[in-house]
C-alpha cells in the first residue's frame, strides 16, 4: 500500500507541474503573438496554480502577468497599475527586462500626458506625469510636471502634496544645457549635446557653449506658499518664503512673490518695505516704481505716489498705466474742490469764491490732459482714458476736441460690444 501511494503522489505532482508549465506556455505564447486579451484571459488559470508554485516559477508568471496586464500600452489604468505591482513581485529574476518595460511604460504615460496637456486637458495631463514618474521614481521632473499642471487646473490640494513631495526629494530642476548660434539666423538654440556638436562640425551653427539651468526650486516654494494663501494658511506661506529667500537671498522675483503674500494678507507695510528692497536691487525696474506709487496713493500719500509714477515714465516713457495713474491723482484732487463748491451760500463772497473753485477744478482737468493724452497715444484702443478725456473736453467746452473723442469712445464701444 506504501508503494501504491508514493507512485500515486508523485504522479499527482508531475502532473501539477506539468499544468503549470503548460498554463504559463499559453500565457507567454499570447504575449509573443500580441494576442493581449488572450494572455489576459490566461493570467487567472494561471494564477489558479500560483500556491504551488516554486519561486522561480512565480517569479516568471509575474513577470508574464505584468506584460499580458499592459498590453504593450493598450491596458486600462487600473490593468497598468496591477501590471506594476506584478512586476514588483518579478524584479529579483527579471530586473534588467522589467527595468526596460518600465522605461517603455513610463515613455507610454508620459505620451498621454503630453497629448493630454495640448488638448488643455491639465487634470488628465498631471495624473499621467505623476504616472510616468512613478513607474520608475527617476525622473522627477515628469513629478515636476505633474504639480505644475494641476497648478493650471488649481487642483492646489494635490500640487501641495507632490510640491512637497519635491521639496523633500530636494529637486531643484537644474540641468546642463547646451547650445550654439545658428549661422543663418544669428539665434542661439538649446540643442541636445550630441546634435549639437553635429551643427558645429557641419558649421550650420557656431559658439558653442554649456551652462547650468536655473534652479526650479524657487518656483515651487513661490507656489507652495501662493497655495498656503489661497487656504487661507498666512503662517506656512511666510515660512515658505523664507525658507527660500534664506536659499536664494538675492532673487529678486522671492522678494516680489513674498511681498505680493503680504499684500494678499493685508500686511500693506510689510508689502511696501519688501517693495522698497526689491528696487534697491533693481533701481531700474519701472514696475517696482510703478507698484510702490499704488501703494502710496492707496495709503494717501499723493506727493510720493506722483515721484513713483515719474521715475516709472522716466525709466519706461511707454508705462501706460503709469500715466493713467498720474491722470487718476490729478484728478482725486477734484473732490475737495466740489465738496467746497457744494457748501457754498448765495453771497457775493461766496459767488466770487465759487468762480474761484471752479477755475481751480478746471486747471486740474488741463493738469490732467497731457497724461490721458499719452496714455491714448500709447495704447490708442483705451476705453478708459478716450472717455475720461471726452468727459473733461465737455467740461472745459471745448466741442471739437469732444466730438472727436465722442467718435473715438463710440467706435471703441461699438468693437467692444459695450
Amino acid at each position: 500500500m506504501k508503494k501504491q501511494l508514493i507512485i500515486a503522489l508523485a504522479f499527482s505532482i508531475s502532473a501539477f507541474s506539468f499544468a503549470q508549465k503548460k498554463e504559463l506556455k499559453t500565457l507567454e505564447k499570447a504575449i509573443k503573438n500580441n494576442n493581449f486579451p488572450e494572455a489576459k484571459a490566461a493570467v487567472p488559470q494561471a494564477e489558479s496554480l500560483l500556491s504551488a508554485m516554486d519561486e522561480k516559477t512565480k517569479a516568471k508568471f509575474y513577470y508574464l502577468k505584468g506584460q499580458a496586464l499592459y498590453a504593450n500600452g493598450k491596458g486600462s489604468d487600473a490593468d497598468i497599475q496591477t501590471a506594476l505591482e506584478s512586476l514588483s513581485k518579478a524584479e529579483s529574476a527579471y530586473g534588467s527586462e522589467i527595468n526596460v518595460l518600465k522605461q517603455t511604460m513610463s515613455n507610454g504615460f508620459l505620451a498621454k500626458g503630453n497629448k493630454a496637456y495640448e488638448n488643455k486637458n491639465y487634470s488628465v495631463a498631471s495624473k499621467y506625469f505623476e504616472k510616468s514618474y512613478r513607474v520608475t521614481e527617476k525622473d522627477t521632473i515628469f513629478l515636476y510636471y505633474a504639480a505644475a499642471t494641476a497648478v493650471n487646473e488649481k487642483e492646489y490640494d494635490r500640487a501641495l502634496v507632490l510640491y512637497e513631495e519635491l521639496k523633500e526629494l530636494g529637486y531643484t530642476g537644474i540641468t546642463k544645457e547646451y547650445y550654439a548660434t545658428n549661422v543663418e539666423t544669428g539665434e542661439e538654440e538649446v540643442l541636445d549635446k550630441n546634435t549639437r556638436d553635429l551643427y558645429i562640425k557641419a558649421k550650420s551653427h557656431i559658439k558653442p557653449g554649456q551652462r547650468l539651468t536655473d534652479s526650479k526650486k524657487p518656483e515651487i516654494v513661490k507656489n507652495v506658499a501662493l497655495i498656503y494663501v489661497s487656504q487661507g494658511d498666512n503662517e506656512k506661506a511666510i515660512a515658505a518664503m523664507k525658507e527660500a529667500r534664506a536659499e536664494s537671498p538675492d532673487d529678486i522675483n522671492l522678494i516680489l512673490t513674498e511681498a505680493n503674500v503680504h499684500y494678499k494678507m493685508g500686511n500693506v507695510e510689510e508689502f511696501k518695505n519688501l517693495l522698497q528692497k526689491a528696487t534697491e536691487m533693481d533701481p531700474t525696474n519701472p514696475e517696482l516704481q510703478y507698484n510702490l506709487g499704488v501703494i502710496a496713493a492707496e495709503s494717501k500719500h499723493p506727493e510720493e505716489a506722483k515721484g513713483h509714477y515719474e521715475k516709472a515714465i522716466a525709466l519706461d516713457p511707454n508705462y501706460i498705466n503709469a500715466y493713467i495713474n498720474m491722470s487718476a491723482l490729478v484728478l482725486g484732487e477734484e473732490e475737495a474742490l466740489i465738496q467746497e463748491m457744494n457748501g457754498l451760500g448765495t453771497s457775493k463772497a461766496d459767488d466770487k469764491r465759487y468762480d474761484e473753485l471752479r477755475e481751480e477744478r478746471q486747471n486740474l482737468y488741463r493738469k490732467a490732459i497731457p497724461y490721458l493724452t499719452k496714455a491714448l497715444e500709447i495704447d490708442t484702443k483705451s476705453i478708459s482714458a478716450a472717455q475720461t478725456l471726452m468727459n473733461i473736453y465737455s467740461v472745459l467746452g471745448e466741442t471739437d476736441k469732444y466730438k472727436i473723442l465722442k467718435e473715438k469712445v463710440d467706435a471703441l464701444s461699438a468693437s467692444t460690444g459695450n
